[in-house]
């Protein structure tokens, strides 16, 4: 049983529980005290090189939570008649984990091969793609600013997807959603904090993905949100080291093997 058992639908909480995360764990890194201490680009920078203002970020990315949320209750619509058995009998936490676990490689799946097509196929990048890439300097709240188009492509069909792979229920789905959704967000942070635990456990991180926001490396590091094995083993992986500035933060500096 859950918090929310009684009170919410598991439909109704995994449809807007992961809006809800995006927004409180955006918004904490957005509130932090604005020192260029664990930045990985200076505030300057941040005003200089964006092409985009925040007021403009936030409408683009209410709108595609708006198609997500959308999308969230029609697929619960659908898929609850056809699982109404599972609804009532949640697996146990080892099946579960397993079911997040696969819905992770799914879903880290369909966004490299999206992804990566966007930015070859110049039609889909001029038009669509580029509109993500506005923000050079990636942070927080910006991490689902995107074009209607991909972020329905991208993100809104990926999680689909992956929901309906792994077998998960609702109320599991929940949890998936809000740890991608929080994933997500920071690595968009544009911060390399020392006690950031995702930092520990995954590679494909607030750095890597800064590399992919960079002009040299935009067609390199397209793995997301999890992990990097498909930049390893199809070769679009660029490595990159941390070096430290002297006005405090760090700076990614990408080199080909």
């Amino acid at each position: 049983m859950v918090f929310w058992t009684g009170y919410v639908s598991d439909e109704m909480m995994g449809t807007f529980a992961p809006i809800v995360m995006y927004w409180i764990y955006g918004g904490i890194y957005q509130l932090l005290p604005s020192s260029n201490r664990y930045r990985l680009h200076t505030l300057k920078e941040e005003e200089q090189k964006n092409l985009v203002r925040m007021p403009t970020v936030v409408k683009g990315v209410l709108l595609q939570q708006l198609v997500q949320a959308t999308v969230a209750r029609l697929l619960f619509l659908v898929s609850g008649s056809s699982r109404e058995l599972d609804q009532l009998v949640q697996p146990s936490v080892p099946v579960q984990l397993l079911q997040i676990f696969m819905a992770m490689i799914v879903m880290d799946t369909w966004q490299y091969f999206v992804h990566r097509y966007m930015h070859h196929n110049k039609f889909l990048y001029r038009h669509v793609h580029s509109q993500h890439h506005r923000l050079v300097v990636p942070y927080a709240i910006g991490a689902l600013y995107n074009h209607p188009l991909e972020g329905l492509l991208l993100d809104t069909f990926g999680g689909a997807i992956s929901f309906l792979i792994s077998g998960m229920t609702a109320q599991t789905a929940v949890f998936f959603f809000c740890f991608a959704v929080i994933k997500t967000v920071d690595d968009h942070c544009g911060l390399w904090h020392p006690a950031n635990i995702f930092h520990f456990f995954f590679q494909n991180n607030s750095a890597y993905h800064d590399i992919h926001h960079q002009l040299q490396g935009s067609k390199y590091n397209y793995s997301q949100p999890f992990f990097s094995v498909w930049d390893r083993v199809l070769g679009t992986y660029m490595p990159y080291r941390l070096v430290p500035r002297t006005d405090g933060g760090y700076e990614t500096r990408p080199f080909k093997c």
